[in-house]
């Protein structure tokens, strides 16, 4: 039966052969191609979807988180202010006394005024002496008895997150609460900022998915929908109880729609009864128009298919002639002939075959000069994108240290004169003029440790005597020449781990040794060091092959240049133990870089 099929196909005319091959070709596999790239394109537009609402989601919390740390970092100084602290304090014999207290101490207000982020700011203290002017209140009996005054008094310095009423105007905000300690177990004061809604409901007002913030009582603090503000989860009609998982990607039924529910926690490392961004987003909505592509798509395709029958049919026969004459020379090739010329008649593909073959023997050579001019093209390029990646990296800074100390600047002189103030500012002005004058050359180890020098400085002026430093260079690594940039990093990441996590204070100490042909260069701090599972994550982070969003940008960046420019085995080296401390080091060759 094979050998008669075969028989037949062999006997038929090579115009029959074409319909037929077109037909079990091309209508079969588009056929399933169609049902393949319909499924595939609704897949598509729902991943698209997907990706496009993880981006909202980053996004809300980007800004959402840069509105609380404003709350935040206030909390921070405010709690750490020996004036607030006296005047909580204090035992006031008169009314005038009072008064000239509050009128001494214009923080809070300046604060409200300063920043756009919160909306009012309110300190609880115990003191029967002061006076309440809605800014310092003591605290009637059904302040003392909530949960949110009880959970602060019971934890000094930590910071909470409710959704609370304000006596003063009777309205729900989400507030910042923190207890401070005024000096004793009995006298506490209990600090509350009001967060700015306003601004929360605008962000989330720019994105087109169904967006809102709860915190852990399912309380919606801020919404892209207006009748939910104020309200509780238990108003979106979600019977599997989705909305309520701390985080997570699902499928869910909200408000009788098949949906997709992203729940991602907003920053929380910031404090207690954390806060999470809800995306809702109806899945009939997202494929709607991946359907009408397919319906269109599908048309196109069989009209296409019809008009392509009619169209092989008559072209078949003039195909059919011209293979012949192409057999015929064919055959003389392989009788041998290698001297045969066969004519060019049209410029199809046919045409194209005939060219090709006469000239086949002379274009191999040509082959080789453009394979090749291909691979040197090929390793040029790749150079310029390692010299491209090379400056993109060095031009990276972190402007969040200039806004701190800043900030700190402007704190310490309001509080205490202008001491020091010239000498700061002298400073910051060294270091914003050396970032900015970064390129792509080379600075030397002298020039890299007197900006670190600077940067220490600075900041010593902001945490005092709770940062402690020690610079040791060896005199014959300082004139070598290595890319700016590459020790402050280093440095700024000692600092912040160190200080964010150790209240006592901060050593840090800067070691640069030159010996054997080897620059050594190691940063070591004494603040809480690194889980082995956290260490274990940023060596896998600073080898990939690709960046990503968050984690140690700075340490990453230092990493990926020292191996650009001195090669693998340059890169950063990192030890560190719980408890003990971290130590990062990285040796150099004094001769300069790598050959490509």
């Amino acid at each position: 039966m094979l050998s008669y099929f075969i028989q037949l196909m062999n006997d038929m005319k090579i115009r029959t052969k074409l319909i037929l091959s077109f037909v079990v070709v091309v209508f079969v596999p588009v056929s399933i191609v169609s049902i393949f790239l319909t499924g595939e394109l609704r897949k598509f537009a729902f991943n698209n979807a997907l990706e496009q609402a993880y981006q909202n989601v980053d996004r809300v919390k980007k800004r959402s988180t840069e509105v609380l740390n404003v709350s935040d970092d206030l909390s921070y100084r405010l709690s750490y202010d020996e004036r607030l602290k006296n005047l909580a304090n204090r035992q006031y014999e008169s009314v005038y006394d009072v008064f000239v207290a509050y009128r001494a101490y214009p923080d809070l207000q300046q604060a409200k005024q300063m920043y756009k982020e919160i909306s009012n700011i309110r300190f609880y203290s115990e003191n029967q002496t002061m006076l309440n002017n809605w800014e310092f209140i003591y605290p009637e009996e059904e302040i003392r008895q909530a949960e949110w005054y009880v959970r602060a008094q019971e934890n000094i310095g930590v910071i909470h997150w409710d959704y609370i009423v304000d006596e003063r105007d009777g309205k729900h905000y989400l507030s910042l609460i923190k207890g401070v300690d005024l000096g004793s177990k009995d006298n506490r004061g209990v600090l509350v900022i009001n967060v700015n809604t306003g601004m929360l409901n605008t962000i989330l007002n720019q994105e087109s998915f169904y967006t809102i913030i709860a915190d852990s009582k399912n309380n919606i603090v801020a919404a892209n929908r207006p009748d939910l503000y104020g309200r509780t989860l238990s108003e979106i009609h979600d019977d599997s109880g989705t909305v309520y998982q701390p985080s997570g990607s699902y499928e869910a039924v909200i408000d009788r729609e098949a949906s997709k529910v992203l729940i991602e926690p907003l920053n929380p490392e910031m404090g207690q009864n954390s806060l999470r961004i809800i995306s809702i987003f109806s899945i009939d909505s997202i494929v709607a128009e991946a359907n009408r592509i397919n319906r269109l798509v599908m048309t196109v395709i069989i009209i296409s298919l019809v008009l392509a029958v009619l169209l092989i049919y008559s072209f078949s026969s003039l195909i059919s002639n011209r293979l012949l004459r192409l057999s015929k020379h064919i055959t003389k090739v392989g009788t041998g002939n290698l001297a045969v010329a066969m004519e060019i008649d049209g410029k199809d593909e046919i045409g194209q075959l005939s060219r090709q073959f006469n000239s086949m023997v002379g274009s191999i050579n040509e082959l080789m000069n453009e394979v090749q001019e291909s691979n040197l093209q090929k390793r040029r390029l790749e150079q310029k994108q390692s010299e491209i990646k090379f400056k993109m990296m060095a031009s990276q800074i972190n402007p969040h240290f200039l806004f701190n100390a800043l900030e700190a600047i402007r704190m310490e002189a309001h509080l205490k004169g202008e001491r020091e103030i010239a000498r700061i500012v002298r400073l910051l002005g060294k270091m914003m003029r050396s970032n900015l004058e970064v390129g792509s050359g080379k600075t030397t180890i002298k020039d890299e440790i007197e900006m670190v020098r600077c940067y220490l400085d600075v900041q010593k002026f902001r945490y005092e005597d709770r940062l402690k430093y020690e610079l040791e260079v060896d005199p014959d690594a300082e004139p070598v020449r290595i890319p700016p940039l590459i020790i402050q990093p280093l440095v700024e990441n000692a600092v912040i781990h160190g200080m964010d996590h150790k209240e006592d204070g901060t050593f840090i100490r800067v070691r640069v040794t030159a010996q054997r042909g080897m620059i050594l260069v190691v940063t070591e701090d004494n603040g809480a060091g690194i889980t082995p599972e956290r260490l274990e994550m940023i060596h896998s982070f600073l080898n990939e092959s690709d960046e990503h969003e968050g984690g140690r940008i700075g340490l990453r960046n230092v990493h990926v240049r020292l191996q650009l420019t001195y090669g693998p085995e340059s890169g950063l080296a990192i030890y560190s133990e719980p408890g003990e401390g971290t130590r990062i080091e990285f040796s150099i060759p004094t001769g300069g870089e790598i050959d490509d």
